[in-house]
């Protein structure tokens, strides 16, 4: 029987330098995770990147930050081989790369339209694509996608609509790489409560989203906190590998199917 612990396994976390990335590589360190690769974007983001590289390391984590656009298949592959040069083969890969735009259909261009694509579809095709060719047998992918996919909603065509191909790449991906034992999922959030949420939002939006899940008054913020998010992906990428295919949305009752 394949061994579906973290403890002792190597991970590949895109957007891992900060807020819900950061926070799951630190959990999968204190679960046993013998290696962790994080990926950034920018240079922006590069302070945050050291700063969860010195943890993982405190944590006696072998651990190394790598900086890419993901939004090509080339840069995906070069972030797959300088994880292997570094940790080996993951056993676990993470994609937590989005990027949001609220704005009317009627506003948006033609550019935002290419950009937020690139962000949010492109890039996590390809990441799949390099997925299946270099994780381990037995293996686990997790996408981030939106709990707007379950919403009916104006402002988000966008940013829900650009992670609606990830349901079905996810259901894709998880049939032609079952063979192998690799489980495929997709994990939605409800609105967190990171700068990814609050740069988009006016106040009265804000107000609006911090009532409305049917959970909102148990949690710390009314949002949902990337602490109640950690747990359901360290799951699903170990004891939850019977679960493949699927898009879950973890939200507090925010939205649902």
């Amino acid at each position: 029987m394949p061994d579906h612990s973290i403890k002792g396994k190597s991970v590949l976390i895109t957007g891992g330098a900060k807020n819900l990335g950061a926070l799951v590589a630190r959990d999968l360190a204190a679960h046993g995770a013998k290696a962790i690769a994080i990926h950034y974007n920018s240079d922006a983001t590069r302070p945050d990147a050291e700063k969860t590289l010195a943890e993982l390391k405190a944590a006696g984590v072998e651990a190394v930050a790598f900086q890419a656009d993901l939004t090509t298949a080339a840069a995906n592959a070069k972030l797959f081989a300088d994880t292997i040069a570094a940790i080996g083969r993951p056993d676990i890969a993470i994609n937590t790369v989005g990027k949001v735009l609220k704005k009317p259909i009627v506003e948006t261009s033609e550019d935002e339209f290419d950009a937020m694509f690139a962000i949010n579809a492109k890039s996590a095709y390809f990441f799949i694509k390099e997925a299946g060719l270099h994780l381990k047998d037995n293996g686990k992918l997790l996408t981030v996608v939106t709990s707007l996919l379950g919403a009916y909603t104006p402002f988000y065509s966008t940013y829900a609509g650009a992670k609606a191909p990830v349901e079905h790449f996810t259901r894709a991906a998880s049939k032609e790489f079952g063979a192998r034992g690799i489980s495929v999922n997709a994990i939605g959030p409800g609105p967190m409560d990171t700068a990814f949420f609050y740069g988009q939002e006016a106040s009265d939006a804000v107000a609006y989203h911090k009532s409305a899940a049917a959970l909102s008054s148990f949690s710390k913020t009314g949002l949902t906190d990337i602490e109640d998010i950690a747990p359901y992906i360290r799951f699903l990428v170990s004891e939850g590998w019977w679960m493949t295919g699927q898009t879950i949305l973890v939200n507090g009752g925010y939205t649902t199917k």
